[in-house]
């Protein structure tokens, strides 16, 4: 009788995680579109102007949007595994009562979300390492400026 007490509130918890996953995904998207926005203000000049600040501030600054980037490379993934997850528990249960469509909606909803938690984690992952490439060599050039200033 415990036994399937606990299973129902751990299945009922689980399923509650189901909408904040999805908001996570969605503000997961909106950022990697403002760091890709950023990225490519960044190519256009906005990094030069960073530079102008000095070595210390510039690289906090490297660290500050590495940190974003890298983020975003990991929790894309997990939330998309999760939103894998948590619907095909009721879908599975559909499918043992034999109702197909609440099936097939859990595994639409379970495929999305892993795509697009794929797709997050891939950006995050680029996007981190060609700022990667850009801060060294900023980096590199502010050096050999210190060095020889």
């Amino acid at each position: 009788m415990i036994h399937g007490l606990v299973l129902g509130i751990l299945h009922h918890v689980v399923g509650w995680l189901l909408y904040p996953v999805l908001i996570g995904l969605a503000l997961c998207v909106v950022a990697v579109l403002w760091e890709s926005g950023i990225a490519l203000a960044e190519k256009l000049g906005a990094l030069s102007r960073q530079q102008g600040a000095g070595l210390r501030p510039f690289e906090h600054y490297a660290v500050r949007r590495l940190e974003r980037v890298d983020l975003l490379a990991r929790s894309g993934p997990i939330l998309g595994l999760m939103g894998t997850l948590i619907p095909l528990g009721p879908g599975l249960s559909a499918l043992g009562s034999g109702d197909i469509e609440i099936l097939a909606t859990a595994m639409t909803v379970a495929f999305d979300t892993t795509v697009l938690g794929l797709l997050i984690g891939l950006l995050g992952y680029g996007l981190g390492r060609v700022r990667r490439r850009w801060y060294e060599q900023a980096m590199q050039t502010l050096e050999q400026g210190q060095q020889h200033g």
